[in-house]
């Protein structure tokens, strides 16, 4: 008896000593009950609970966050079993931790190299997010090695891609571009998930998409694990700083899932994805300080497949949006559609080969400069999962799609990028060395051309990398956007009361006579916003019930850079001695003809003539003082009755009209400057009676 226990104790101390030597060897240790001598109650929670995240692991929607949990005090019993190991590594690494995915891939692979086939693969994927582009080449050549004949045919197009993506790597971090990256701080940011940022073209308001408890009814999707998505929005302060978050509530968010993917310029419209009838793109219009009830953008842009994102070019007349129809050229792709004259969509367009891939496209923004379109794309040359592209619409064709480069674009997912009117500023998510907790927003400052390094100076900011680290890579230059535009912004009141009034703005091509687009301010605030491209003369004209029409002429020649315009406006009621200018009536030098680009104009002065119908006006034109005062007085009148004679031709009774000519006797602005006597050449209509 005493020899039986002490054989059974020398055993005992043989199985453990035997179990540390394996440990220490980095020997694959399994889940056998004759490892773990003396442990069998330990033993027996360790396989129930290894059970019990297997189950989660390999359900349908499995929670890795939860098995993670689970997975953990089990590998702390038994820390040398290459297939936990594995799984761990595979839990990281699909809730994006590579650095933990990591540590337990190469333990597995110390273990057992052969425990799973995708092993090498997944830790390729690892070093490759993580930059160790060498490594992860080395393992990917390894994985394609050991393939059979049949295996290899579902990883080879896999693994060419991982390998040009790795190559592609290399060459981009080798030549990053300059930039400074920041967070947007705690105002904004929080241990949730921030992405999805869109921008006012003035930068004023990102809105932006979030899954935290705050989202409206509170609930969790089953199938992510996580709360609902929502839109939130937040305002810049009168010292450029982000305030505070708002969630904008019904009926712009609804109990499930809201994002918003697009914003119109002046951020009166909203673009919204819905997981409504597989994925349908909405719109939703800012009423005074309220959002209305999102529709549905109708039959040509969703379809019964699945439409995640939209983007609208500066006039309204293109939409831009991602669809995966069948007709396409991979997974997702960027289609068009035009309005027509009856404010339709017209049949979607595929933008073709050379901007979609047989990969997955995303994450569309159309700037307002009218040509230059930014997506997302995990195919081109990406260097990992989606980077950010642009490509110019020039001669009537799309430019070849250009990578933005590092560090705008990291190994990782990077999508949803969104630029400022100026070119100037990128804002995108990250999960960055410095986020709160999971993914947020960022800002990138493009530098331009390398400058004298200073802190103090928008323009002249030192260069960081987007992971939060103050790496200098200002050696390097960046082909930032070259922006030829002008903002035109401002509030528009009551010229008597100084209160908002709610208006219709129109655009005119003075040079076909055509309205380009119309736009309607914010009635609450007044304000309004314009994206004027350039190379184009254009007619702005302003409606408001009971009120006077204000018009003003921009002519924007090509290559003139970016410019922002402030232009509050007054509109004048109809009463009698009102009076405005007509900014859009053209004469040849010396002449009294008028010039075609004035029709727009005309057609104006037809309208409020035809919508008052006992409205009486005098026409007056106005001259500087270069040459005599009666050679001004001749050209003004003979100006004026130009236009009357042509309101009598469009049918409007001759005793409602009567003209006049003031030469240089009442000057606006002094003579003595090119832009003061501009602004004396003029013709005006007056009212006389109502």
């Amino acid at each position: 008896m005493i020899m039986n226990t002490l054989t059974k104790n020398i055993l005992a101390t043989f199985v453990t000593l035997l179990f540390i030597a394996s440990s220490a060897m980095g020997q694959n240790v399994s889940f056998d009950k004759a490892n773990f001598p003396g442990k069998e109650e330990q033993f027996k929670v360790a396989i129930k609970n290894l059970k019990a995240a297997d189950k989660i692991y390999s359900s349908e929607f499995p929670d890795f966050k939860a098995a993670i949990e689970i997975y953990l005090p089990v590998d702390s019993f038994n820390p040398n079993n290459a297939d936990l190991n594995y799984k761990l590594g595979k839990c990281y690494f699909k809730i994006k931790d590579y650095t933990n995915a990591i540590t337990f891939f190469e333990k597995a692979k110390s273990l057992d190299e052969k425990v799973n086939i995708e092993l090498n693969f997944y830790l390729a994927k690892c070093y490759h997010i993580n930059y160790k582009f060498d490594e992860s080449l080395e393992l990917l050549i390894k994985f394609r090695q050991i393939l059979d004949p049949i295996t290899i045919t579902q990883y080879e197009k896999l693994i060419q891609k991982e390998i040009d993506e790795c190559e592609t790597g290399k060459i981009l971090v080798k030549t990053p571009i300059r930039v400074y990256t920041k967070n947007l701080g705690e105002a904004v940011n929080s241990k949730y998930p921030e992405y999805s940022p869109v921008v006012s073209a003035d930068r004023s308001v990102i809105f932006f998409t979030s899954m935290n408890p705050t989202t409206t009814g509170g609930g969790i999707d089953a199938t992510r694990n996580q709360y609902f998505e929502d839109i939130y929005f937040t305002e810049k302060d009168s010292l450029g700083n982000w305030g505070k978050v708002q969630n904008p509530g019904k009926p712009l968010n609804s109990d499930n899932h809201d994002a918003v993917v697009g914003i119109s310029n002046d951020g009166q419209q909203l673009y919204i994805y819905k997981g409504e009838d597989g994925g349908d793109i909405y719109s939703s219009k800012l009423d005074g300080k309220l959002w209305l009830k999102p529709i549905s953008l109708g039959k040509s842009i969703n379809s019964i497949y699945h439409e995640s994102s939209a983007s609208f070019s500066y006039d309204f007349l293109t939409i831009y949006f991602v669809s995966n129809r069948p007709d396409g050229y991979g997974e997702h792709d960027i289609y068009l559609s035009k309005k027509d004259s009856k404010g339709n969509w017209g049949s979607a367009e595929n933008l073709g080969g050379d901007i979609n891939t047989p990969y997955e496209e995303t994450a569309i923004f159309a700037h307002p400069d009218g040509k230059t379109f930014y997506f997302s794309s995990k195919g081109h040359n990406t260097m990992g999962g989606y980077d950010i592209f642009k490509t110019t619409y020039e001669n009537g064709k799309w430019s070849e799609a250009q990578n933005l480069g590092y560090p705008v674009n990291t190994s990782g997912d990077d999508v949803f990028f969104s630029l400022s009117a100026d070119g100037k500023y990128g804002y995108y998510a990250s999960k960055g060395a410095d986020s709160y907790g999971s993914l947020d927003l960022y800002e990138i400052s493009f530098l331009g051309e390398e400058k004298q390094l200073v802190t103090n100076n928008e323009d002249n900011l030192l260069a960081f990398r987007t992971e939060g680290t103050k790496e200098d890579v200002s050696e390097s230059k960046v082909d930032i956007q070259e922006v030829n535009l002008t903002i035109l912004k401002g509030i528009i009141t009551d010229e008597y009361s100084k209160e908002p009034l709610f208006a219709k703005i129109e655009l005119f091509d003075l040079s076909t006579n055509q309205i380009i687009s119309t736009f309607e301010n914010n009635k609450a605030s007044g304000k309004y916003l314009v994206s004027l491209p350039a190379g184009k003369n254009y007619g702005i004209t302003v409606n408001s019930e009971n009120c006077l029409f204000y018009s003003d002429n921009v002519d924007l020649k090509e290559n003139q850079g970016f410019k922002e315009v402030i232009k509050d406006i007054q509109l004048k009621r109809i009463t009698v001695g009102s009076k405005v200018v007509l900014n859009n009536i053209f004469f040849d030098s010396g002449k009294s003809t008028l010039k075609p680009e004035s029709q727009s104009e005309l057609d104006n002065l037809i309208k409020i003539m035809t919508d008052f119908p006992s409205l009486k006006i005098e026409i007056s034109g106005h001259t500087d003082n270069v040459g005599s005062a009666s050679f001004n007085k001749t050209l003004s009148e003979s100006r004026a009755k130009e236009v009357v004679n042509h309101l009598i031709s469009k049918g409007i009774s001759a005793d409602r009209l009567t003209f006049k000519g003031y030469g240089f006797d009442e000057p606006r602005a002094t003579n003595d400057t090119p832009e003061g006597r501009q602004q004396n050449r003029r013709t005006e209509f007056k009212v006389l009676s109502r």
